[in-house]
């Protein structure tokens, strides 16, 4: 997905975390998406692989918040963005620490993705001060 950036929004440091934090959740889904994709003996599906998915959806979701935000006016509606960026957040973190019991070699890379949401809420609690 190609994003029409504005000049102003690629220079900060939180939507140029909130990219490499995409790029890094699509590597890390393809990665266990290969390993959850076959059927158990029994013929069920792996319900982790759908965990996979979701951290790419909310990865993907980042950007545009934080473009709303920026671009917004009003200040209720300001917070509502940021609201639903510190939400979006918490999911994904919460879908990491899932994926980390999953049965596939490309758990060993969510350690990164959770540093690096780490960097990103520490920039987003000092960029929402900025608001």
């Amino acid at each position: 997905m190609n994003y029409q950036i504005p000049s102003h929004l690629s220079e900060l440091p939180i939507y140029q975390k909130a990219i490499d934090i995409l790029v890094l959740s699509r590597s890390i889904s393809t990665y266990i998406n290969q390993d959850l994709s076959y059927l158990r003996a029994d013929g069920t599906e792996d319900a982790d692989i759908y965990f996979s998915g979701d951290i790419i959806q909310q990865s993907e979701s980042l950007v545009p918040e934080i473009e709303k935000a920026q671009a917004e006016r009003f200040s209720d509606r300001k917070h509502k963005h940021l609201a639903s960026l510190e939400r979006l957040t918490h999911r994904l973190h919460l879908n990491c620490k899932r994926l980390q019991h999953c049965n596939s070699n490309g758990r060993d890379y969510l350690p990164i993705l959770q540093k690096e949401l780490k960097k990103f809420k520490r920039l987003q609690r000092h960029w929402m001060l900025t608001l």
